[in-house]
């Protein structure tokens, strides 16, 4: 009973809007592994970079408001 009740607080977690850079930062190394190298915030979203294992650089924004996290596409 406990467990399951943690399990709906991650849930709820991952469209928990963010407040920081450090959370947005985590939020995006959840969707996409890898190492994040550098964090930018603009009045709606935030714009992660992370490194991944393969050694390609790919940019993930979060949204302010909803949480949402997607993968930028094109080229960076």
């Amino acid at each position: 009973m406990i467990s399951l009740s943690s399990m709906s607080i991650s849930a709820q977690d991952t469209q928990t809007p963010p407040r920081t850079k450090s959370e947005a930062a985590k939020k995006a190394q959840q969707k996409v592994n890898g190492r994040v190298l550098k964090v930018v915030q603009n009045k709606s979203k935030y714009r992660v970079k992370v490194l991944q294992k393969s050694g390609r650089v790919i940019s993930v924004d979060v949204d302010k408001k909803s949480g949402k996290v997607s993968r930028k596409k094109g080229k960076d």
